[in-house]
């Protein structure tokens, strides 16, 4: 009988926070955010999600920051890019597409519909969905459906019957947000038992205190599994990592300690259907 390959664990790093306080250092520059990618590359990360600001953070339609980060990034990391549609922002539905024009993004966030984020609410109508999604086909990226709420997979299912979308489909449940679905393993449960049809799928936890929520996706069957600054700089209940690197290297260690291996970038393109990078 042949041995049983290991599951490989794609781990994510969404490397640039908001309103960091000390001991962690929030990369901002170009500089600062490629040298937290590249180091976070080496400890295990095979994705990273950015999203188009300026030096001081701030969301924008410049792609001057970004695309200098990609080039410091790709001088010496062959991670996979995702680039962001998402976020806050007074921005117009082009601007917040903005990262889709560096053809290094090869994966970018599709938001599956609107959404309670605290006191705000973070719209996404479903002609925007269409527009990002169609953007999304002609630069030849691949979307990543982030789930905020379980009502948004009939939007799914929506846009796969008007060929907007097409499978292999790839999910991201997005838990924690304030006020959306908690972050809980019933809320994984039930948003995996509710996917249409076998599909990849990752998992966000905003705000998180500790690993306990990823531990449990990846025993659930998680493909993926996200860190970093924008989520939390937390890893163990009142203990903040100074940098993205170290959440990589904490979440890298459970990983194994569970019993899995985390893919290389290259195994986490075979795993996503991605084409092979190009400079």
């Amino acid at each position: 009988m042949e041995p049983i390959k290991n599951r490989k664990i794609i781990v994510a790093v969404a490397p640039v926070g908001k309103d960091i306080e000390p001991p962690s250092i929030n990369p901002l520059t170009p500089e600062d955010v490629a040298r937290e990618v590249i180091d976070c590359t080496r400890a295990g990360a095979s994705f990273v999600h950015l999203h188009v600001r300026d030096d001081k953070g701030n969301q924008t339609e410049d792609l001057t920051q970004f695309s200098r980060t990609l080039d410091l990034i790709r001088d010496a990391s062959d991670i996979i890019i995702q680039g962001s549609t998402g976020g806050l922002s007074e921005l117009s539905l082009e601007a917040r597409c903005v990262a889709l024009n560096d053809p290094r993004v090869e994966v970018a966030s599709l938001n599956m519909g609107s959404v309670n984020f605290s006191e705000e609410v973070y719209i996404n109508r479903l002609p925007d969905i269409r527009y990002w999604a169609r953007r999304m086909k002609e630069t030849n990226v691949i979307p990543e459906l982030e789930i905020f709420e379980a009502g948004m997979l009939t939007a799914v299912t929506k846009l796969l019957e008007e060929k907007v979308l097409k499978p292999p489909l790839a999910f991201g449940f997005c838990l924690g947000f304030h006020w959306a679905l908690p972050a809980d393993p019933n809320s994984l449960f039930f948003l995996k038992s509710s996917l249409i049809e076998p599909a990849s799928w990752g998992v966000v936890h905003e705000s998180m205190q500790d690993f306990s929520l990823l531990a449990t996706a990846i025993g659930m069957g998680a493909a993926a599994i996200r860190v970093g600054f924008e989520d939390s700089v937390y890893y163990a209940p009142g203990k903040a990592a100074a940098t993205n690197v170290t959440l990589v290297e904490k979440i890298v260690s459970l990983v194994h300690q569970i019993g899995y291996d985390v893919a290389t970038p290259t195994e986490a393109r075979e795993l996503l259907g991605l084409k092979k990078i190009t400079t």
